[in-house]
């Protein structure tokens, strides 16, 4: 613990919060900072698409912790300032206020930004949405008949196109899958989401966005790439996102979608990466990937934050995939992975219940589980996935697709 005087965590999102915390609850008493580039205090993200933008929720209900909290574990918590540059040499993060920080280790949670399209910027009524002052904004330009063209129908774009239909907006989704969500739920929930959505008055459009119409620099549609004219008063870019990692050019840390680090979470001697950016091996396939989800940004910064300060008995960072959606009256949640598995077998309830729980299996074994309006039952089904089980009950089966 000596050789490990300071500490600096870059990124105040779920994944560097988490980091910082456990670094102290671990029992790490040297000096310990977190920057955060956004103003406010830590907070969590997945309420932005659904309570804060339904306007639900104000936002002092996301944060993550209290200030006191911070205190009481004496994390100095820089906000409102950006990493600017990682100086190998000198152990130093550097800050766009001209701050310097010596660090003997350093976690990289800096995370993701979204895509946007080209020719958009300055245009009035074109918004992304991953931070709460974007929230906060397309809150504020959504309304009672207003139109709204959300471009990507993922998590996040089905979301917000259900909140901002219970604000009233007469919404568009334009998503390049037949059925929002197909890759992600499998076809049984899905189709319920589809469902859910039709009986919202949601309209679905199949194709891809090309750009923005727009007059006296404020969005009037979008084009699609066949050509198609939507017209538009507010348009939801929602098309996926690009990994923060400019500041590290030049830092001799491996950059490639995102940072790449080897199975304990560790990008090169002193650096790690936790959350969003981390690109890491997966023990289940073998191959680099990166997860965009809250519960593995939480669980790799636990798992980091134990490595950074264990040295032999450092142990692989291999959190199970889940992820949980709310549509509507719908929470879903998926354990593993529905892409690339060619069946899939209901176990309990069924859609036309609202209700019910799937496996997804490649022949006969179980690498993914959904669970809808089911939380509890979803924890059963956990194991399988965990153990890739082979699936003997057949109640109703189904090809993929």
């Amino acid at each position: 613990m000596s050789s490990l005087d300071e500490i600096v965590v870059v990124g105040a999102g779920a994944a560097g919060a988490t980091t910082a915390e456990t670094l102290r609850r671990q029992g790490y008493e040297g000096r310990l900072t977190l920057v955060g580039a956004e103003p406010h205090p830590p907070y969590d993200r997945p309420p932005l698409s659904k309570q804060i933008l339904s306007g639900r929720w104000e936002p002092d209900r996301i944060r993550l912790r209290g200030p006191e909290v911070y205190d009481r574990l004496g994390i100095d918590v820089r906000l409102g300032t950006a990493a600017s540059r990682l100086d190998p040499a000198d152990r130093a993060v550097e800050l766009a206020d001209g701050g310097r920080l010596h660090a003997d280790a350093v976690v990289i949670a800096t995370g993701v930004r979204p895509r946007t399209l080209p020719g958009t910027e300055g245009v009035a009524g074109v918004h992304v949405l991953r931070t709460l002052d974007d929230a906060l904004a397309l809150r504020e330009a959504l309304g009672e008949g207003r139109r709204l063209v959300v471009a990507g129908a993922g998590l996040l774009g089905t979301e917000a196109a259900v909140a901002a239909r219970g604000l009233g907006a007469d919404v568009t989704l334009v998503g390049s899958e037949p059925v929002p969500l197909l890759d992600l739920l499998g076809p049984p929930a899905a189709g319920l989401v589809a469902a859910v959505h039709r009986e919202l008055g949601l309209r679905f459009r199949r194709g891809r966005v090309s750009g923005v119409v727009s007059a006296g620099g404020a969005a009037t549609g979008v084009l699609l790439a066949d050509g198609t004219h939507l017209p538009a008063d507010v348009v939801l870019v929602a098309m996926g996102s690009l990994t923060n990692t400019e500041w590290l050019a030049g830092s001799g840390v491996r950059v490639g979608d995102g940072v790449v680090c080897d199975e304990l979470g560790a990008a090169r001697p002193g650096v790690w990466a936790a959350g969003d950016l981390a690109n890491k091996p997966d023990p289940r396939t073998g191959r680099r990937r990166r997860w965009e989800h809250r519960t593995q940004a939480t669980e790799q910064a636990v798992a980091v934050a134990r490595n950074l300060l264990a040295g032999p008995g450092a142990r692989p960072v291999a959190p199970l995939p889940y992820f949980w959606t709310d549509q509507h009256d719908l929470r879903i949640q998926v354990f593993g992975e529905i892409a690339g598995t060619d069946r899939w077998h209901i176990v309990e309830g069924s859609p036309a219940e609202r209700r019910f729980t799937a496996v997804h299996c490649v022949e006969d074994r179980v690498r993914g589980a959904v669970a809808v309006n089911l939380p509890r039952s979803a924890q059963q089904l956990r194991p399988l996935v965990e153990n890739e089980a082979r699936w003997t009950g057949l109640p109703t089966e189904a090809p993929a697709g």
